[in-house]
């Protein structure tokens, strides 16, 4: 009696599948998703992006167009006028989480069209202090497809200088002109060179989440530390420390007993969790020094040792 009961319910599952149009195997478990189309969305936002490590992939928007000085120094895009946008996902949903370099009468227009487009700004505000001209940072948010988006960032940074892409400039066949390797060593990590600028990424040690989903550090949520050479061994620096709300007092303790500055302290997302704040700094000095003072900085911060 047992084994017809099974036989039949057998059958009857089978039966469902064929009226349904679905092979057993289908009823049984969901094809993955697709990957994304990169292409697709290259074309959607008018420039190739670059995969990044955690199946990332991110465009990059440098605002050559602009001439920024802070005191004597005239800032390289790759130093902090670089706007980016990276995504994640699959390609029916896709987390897509950027920064936008503006002037400030690029803001309200280029935020309007954002909106528009159903993208989201989490945050705007300076990075920098003394710079002329002023420049905005506005960070952003989506979800949903990935090519859709693309347009919309595309649409709204229509509305600003941004300069469309421009083709790779081939390596310098010079030395860089500061000792990386010592800076290496004090920071406690090596980087790498990108242009004019030497360029090292710190991720935290927790598991970032963002909309349900866990964010890899290439999403904008790793510590970004940039020197620009100035010559003679010495070098401006920006970027920002990636903390947890304990920690900020500790590392502002830090940078200001090595000579570097805060120069904004705050927010780029709305619902991550644990919490983060972003501290921007500006140094400018010896190279070496600089990197031993930003090196004790991340000895205060729950971060991926190297080899973890």
């Amino acid at each position: 009696m047992a084994h017809e009961w099974r036989v039949t319910l057998l059958t009857r599952t089978l039966a469902l599948a064929l009226v349904i149009g679905l092979s057993p195997r289908v009823v049984a478990q969901n094809p993955p998703p697709a990957n994304i189309d990169w292409k697709s969305v290259d074309l959607a936002m008018g420039r190739e992006g670059k995969p990044q490590p955690g199946g990332i992939y991110k465009y990059t928007f440098p605002r050559g167009d602009l001439r920024v000085k802070v005191g004597g120094t005239t800032i390289d895009p790759s130093l902090a006028l670089t706007g980016w946008v990276a995504f994640q996902g699959n390609q029916f949903e896709a987390l897509a989480m950027g920064d936008l370099v503006l002037q400030e009468q690029e803001v309200t227009p280029v935020l309007t069209k954002l909106k528009e487009m159903g993208i989201n700004p989490t945050a705007l505000h300076n990075h920098l202090l003394r710079e002329s001209p002023k420049i905005m940072y506005l960070h952003i948010e989506a979800k949903g497809d990935p090519t859709k988006i693309a347009q919309g960032v595309r649409a709204a940074l229509a509305l600003s200088g941004t300069p469309p892409v421009r083709p790779d400039e081939p390596a310098s066949k010079k030395p860089f002109p500061l000792d990386t390797a010592q800076i290496a060593a004090a920071l406690g990590r090596s980087g790498k060179i990108n242009g004019k600028v030497y360029q090292v990424g710190v991720p935290r040690a927790e598991v970032i989440s963002l909309e349900g989903m866990d964010v890899s550090p290439a999403m904008g949520i790793a510590t970004a530390i940039n020197f620009q050479p100035t010559g003679s061994g010495k070098a401006v620096i920006a970027g920002d420390m990636v903390l947890i709300p304990s920690e900020v007092n500790p590392v502002i303790e830090a940078l200001r007993s090595a000579g570097i500055e805060v120069t904004a302290l705050h927010s780029h997302m709305l619902s991550e969790e644990p919490r983060l704040l972003f501290m921007h700094f500006w140094g400018s000095g010896e190279a070496v020094d600089l990197a031993k003072g930003l090196g004790g900085a991340l000895q205060r911060m729950n971060i991926k040792r190297p080899g973890s």
